[in-house]
């Protein structure tokens, strides 16, 4: 049997990717596979990388890795241009060395991984089309499959919703563990997977575990966070005290105010009249 750990969505969150470390150690795992995002929006990139690092652990990029990747380059998506709605890119390689940077570039996209003990598997981020897309549990098995269609494995993970799921779809066994680093669901804690295999395939248990707040926040008042980022930064600071998506300003302001600049009158009006799911990705409102 092969015992496995699977992160994922760490971002850039250090107490609670230490917490998660620290529950671990009782399984006495045999790898530990990260399906990326490990280093963006928290307060602790260089610190989390450094940690992912130094473990050893086996390690694609998600679409968070991109903004750090991306930017500047031809690559880099059109909207980031405008730094008053997309501050991460710049802020994030402001805040990552040259050596950091040349390590995440060496990340795979996605990869097969193939134990004697038990049936490979397929990791990727989002979607096998793209690290920005996201499989929700709300998908139908036919939804799924079309989207794995080129997969070849059986048994698949991902990660980027911060939503967990373990869900037999056909042929297919889908995991997603969920947010190590940044809850979306309404539960202030930690999610990750313990993953066991033998000839007969892989069974999953969802770990949940609580960890400190208060360090992240006092991180990003240390280091000026919301001065640098701006409205965006404060929407990411909320998403970690709600603990729910920020996203609903984004798409508030798009209904109402799609020529207005990215302001504080904006983000107060926002709050004052809209309650987080009324405009959030419906899946998100299924959870507590």
């Amino acid at each position: 049997m092969i015992r496995l750990a699977v992160f994922s969505d760490i971002h850039a969150n250090l107490p609670a990717l230490e917490a998660v470390v620290g529950d671990c150690r009782q399984f006495r795992v045999d790898q530990v596979i990260v399906a990326g995002d490990v280093i963006t929006f928290g307060p602790f990139p260089q610190q989390v990388l450094q940690r992912v690092v130094e473990n050893g652990w086996t390690v694609i990029r998600g679409n968070g890795e991109l903004f750090l990747l991306d930017y500047g380059t031809p690559r880099a998506h059109k909207e980031w241009d405008d730094s008053n709605a997309y501050p991460i890119p710049c802020w994030l390689n402001r805040h990552m060395d040259g050596q950091s940077k040349a390590v995440v570039a060496a990340w795979p996209e996605t990869m097969r991984i193939e134990f004697s003990e038990a049936p490979p598997m397929r990791v990727f981020h989002g979607s096998p089309r793209s690290p920005w897309q996201s499989l929700f549990p709300t998908l139908t098995d036919t939804e799924i499959e079309a989207f794995l269609e080129d997969v070849q494995e059986e048994t698949v993970i991902a990660g980027h919703t911060h939503l967990s799921m373990d869900r037999q779809c056909s042929r297919r066994h889908f995991l997603n563990p969920g947010s190590v680093g940044m809850p979306l669901d309404g539960l202030p804690t930690a999610s990750y997977m313990i993953l066991e295999g033998d000839e007969h395939g892989w069974r999953a248990v969802l770990r949940r575990i609580p960890f400190l707040f208060e360090p992240i926040f006092q991180e990003f008042q240390r280091i000026g966070f919301v001065e640098e980022c701006g409205v965006v930064g404060q929407l990411i600071v909320d998403a970690f005290k709600t603990p729910r998506p920020g996203s609903g300003f984004f798409h508030w302001k798009e209904t109402h105010f799609p020529e207005a600049q990215f302001t504080w009158d904006l983000y107060h009006e926002y709050s004052a009249q809209c309650q987080w799911w009324e405009y959030c990705e419906p899946v998100y409102r299924n959870y507590p």
